[in-house]
């Protein structure tokens, strides 16, 4: 089995978790995910099966939809609702419009800290492992970009909110920013990813769904808005051997087929195309 498979993910499991669980369902151990969810989030978990994990870096860094929500006056150590609570503050008078112009403020590029209480390894070594074991360690910056960040809602202590981020943003660490800018603090309550590149949640499914056969498996084609290319014999033992071929076309990735099976991405490189990803 090879292709893209949506998944709604579950509350309270982290997304190794649905992981395991899909190697279990479909009885295959070679399936990766394309972008870490919180134990705490739901939504769109794009994952690879087969030799479609060859394409985890590329659908990893698709753009990312989520509605976010932020309970006003507490800290955590995890920086989310299921954490330890650090500290406590009085919640100011806040408007919706001194909110939006907060939110505003984040459009665009930045660094962004890596949050304590995360998967990204340090020398080997989980962050979050370092956070159990009370040991200090740098955390490192990423360079994002928030395309988009709206308000939703404000109600007492809570604010909702819609953002598309690029790849590597945490909504825990845009949260401690935003609260720290209303003069204030904050932790995430709760998160959704909505959407993935063109994927959304309406078209994901839940593991009850896939354990009952209710879902579909995306093909490259489904993908990739890229011409496809069908290879002749000649064509084909080339592609084959991973050397470049010339394709007739002005496109800069193309998708090559041979007997309606999806070959390889290629890229326009110079004249020729040259291999980018093969799915043979």
């Amino acid at each position: 089995m090879k292709g893209v498979l949506l998944v709604n993910k579950t509350k309270g499991k982290t997304s190794r978790d649905m992981v395991n669980e899909l190697n279990h369902i479909f009885g295959m151990k070679k399936i990766g995910h394309t972008g870490t969810l919180d134990p705490i989030a739901t939504g769109v978990l794009v994952v690879c099966l087969g030799k479609y994990t060859k394409l985890v870096d590329l659908l990893s860094a698709m753009k990312k939809e989520y509605i976010a929500e932020i309970k006003l006056g507490i800290k955590t150590d995890t920086l989310d609702i299921t954490g330890q609570i650090l500290e406590t503050q009085e919640v100011p008078k806040l408007t919706e419009k001194a909110i939006e112009e907060v939110l505003n403020s984040f459009k665009g590029h930045q660094k962004q800290t890596v949050p304590l209480y995360s998967a990204k390894k340090i020398n080997g070594k989980k962050l979050y492992e370092y956070a159990r074991e009370h040991k200090s360690v740098a955390l490192p910056e990423n360079e994002i970009k928030i395309y988009d960040i709206n308000l939703i809602s404000f109600n007492d202590d809570i604010i909702r909110f819609k953002t598309t981020v690029s790849k590597g943003t945490y909504i825990r660490s845009l949260i401690e920013s935003i609260c720290r800018k209303l003069g204030t603090v904050g932790t995430m309550s709760s998160l959704v990813r909505t959407k993935q590149g063109r994927f959304t949640i309406n078209d994901s499914y839940t593991i009850t769904d896939i354990q009952n056969g209710n879902y579909q498996i995306l093909s490259v084609k489904d993908l990739f808005d890229y011409p496809v290319y069908n290879l002749n014999d000649e064509e084909y033992n080339k592609v084959k051997n991973g050397n470049k071929i010339s394709i007739n076309s002005q496109s800069e990735s193309v998708i090559l087929t041979k007997d309606n099976q999806e070959i390889a991405i290629y890229v326009l490189d110079n004249d020729l195309y040259r291999p980018k990803i093969m799915l043979m």
